[in-house]
């Protein structure tokens, strides 16, 4: 698989099968990115479960928290990695372990060797790109994502 780049086809037929997607470094801030992928992502049907042992138990956009990818007690179409590279590594193992079908590495996010123990254990592998800009391109959405979320406007603001 070359990694560099994509065929609109691959990663539509992966958004098409997802259902559940795990959130590895889903954050509760507001204006964290992996906050803004989770409440689009849920707004186009999927669920969305966020992964972060610093919040575990807690609730994000209306799911639970989980420490660790083994503790979802749903079965995981997509893990989508909010972390760093390196962070990647173990990321994928555990998507392996627990039965993933896809693995999805955050903007930024490049691990090949994760990719390729991935990918030998039979799951799909993204790297380098969001899955909430990727479904904005491919649905024709992408002028709207982020800009009619009501904390950027193009209005002056009035004078105090």
């Amino acid at each position: 698989m070359d990694h560099e780049r994509y065929d609109d086809t691959y990663i539509r037929a992966i958004l098409r099968e997802t259902k559940i997607i795990a959130m590895v470094g889903a954050s509760s801030n507001w204006n964290r990115p992996s906050y803004f992928a989770m409440k689009y992502l849920q707004r186009k049907g999927f669920r969305v479960i966020p992964v972060n042992p610093r919040e575990a138990g807690k609730e994000i956009l209306g799911e639970t928290v989980y420490a660790s990818l083994a503790e979802v007690p749903d079965k995981i179409d997509m893990v989508d990695v909010f972390r760093n590279s390196e962070a990647a590594g173990p990321v994928a193992d555990e998507a392996v372990a627990v039965g993933a079908k896809i693995l999805w590495m955050q903007l930024g996010v490049r691990n090949d060797a994760a990719a390729a123990r991935a990918e030998a254990a039979g799951l799909k592998v993204v790297m380098n790109r969001c899955p909430k800009i990727e479904f904005g391109r491919l649905s024709r959405e992408i002028g709207w994502m982020g800009i009619n979320t009501g904390v950027i406007s193009s209005k002056r603001r009035s004078q105090l």
